[in-house]
């Protein structure tokens, strides 16, 4: 019987994959079979992660970088034939009361958040669409269906980046390119250090979060390699929540 979870002789890019979520994604894929391309900025810091990670490789560049984001998808495309899987996974966080805010604030985190999504799914379009095939799974948030205090720039940046996932698979899904989005509840990773650290705070997310506990990197991988897979076939523009029932509930 087919394995339809399978993802061998898979090619896949995971954005922001040097650690917490991005890492997570990348080590579940290649336990899947598929050959994964990890990004970051710091190129000893992707080479530590991909040296522990079998079938893995990395490719440095700022995602934020109009230029090297395509030409990264170009060379991945030229090297491997084509391009399966996109996970824009790269974010930046910025917590501020909102009359601290500058605009270059505001900017910056929409920059790293949602257009470069944007630009390196269109990218990566332009490999799949005329191929047949494709999947590509961009990071959202919980915040972007629920909205905290703070962090503004977060919040519309993946409230826009569910939207951009739903308006994308409208269009390529005819051509066997899906487009679906993950929206991560409350993750123990690096860019939770703050939170995690705040006792009242972790204590306010076991109570609200039905699952009564933050969640494991780890946990975001079978939603991941669901939706890269051939069993999620026919689910295209949907975001799928990973919160442990946290936006179900009052």
């Amino acid at each position: 019987m087919t394995d339809r979870f399978s993802l061998k002789g898979r090619i896949a890019l995971v954005t922001g994959a040097s650690r917490g979520l991005g890492l997570a994604i990348a080590e579940a894929l290649a336990e899947h079979g598929a050959r994964v391309v990890l990004n970051g900025r710091d190129p000893e810091r992707l080479r530590s992660a991909a040296a522990k990670i079998t079938n893995a490789e990395f490719a440095a560049f700022d995602v934020c970088d109009a230029k090297a984001g395509p030409a990264a998808i170009a060379d991945i495309a030229n090297r491997h034939g084509k391009l399966d899987i996109l996970i824009n996974n790269a974010g930046i966080q910025h917590r501020r009361p909102l009359m601290e805010w500058e605009d270059g604030d505001f900017e910056r985190i929409l920059a790293a958040n949602l257009t470069s999504c944007f630009r390196l799914a269109r990218e990566a379009a332009r490999v799949m669409v005329p191929r047949g095939h494709g999947r590509i799974i961009n990071t959202g948030s919980i915040a972007g269906i629920l909205a905290r205090p703070t962090i503004h720039g977060y919040v519309a940046a993946k409230a826009g980046l569910h939207g951009l996932t739903r308006s994308m698979a409208a269009e390529i899904g005819r051509h066997g390119v899906t487009v679906n989005a993950v929206a991560p509840g409350f993750f123990a990773t690096e860019l939770n250090q703050a939170l995690l650290a705040d006792k009242e705070f972790t204590a306010w997310v076991e109570r609200r979060t039905p699952a009564g506990r933050w969640a494991k990197p780890e946990e975001i991988g079978g939603a991941v390699i669901f939706l890269a897979s051939d069993a999620a076939s026919y689910v295209n523009g949907h975001v799928l929540s990973v919160d442990g029932g946290l936006s179900v509930s009052l």
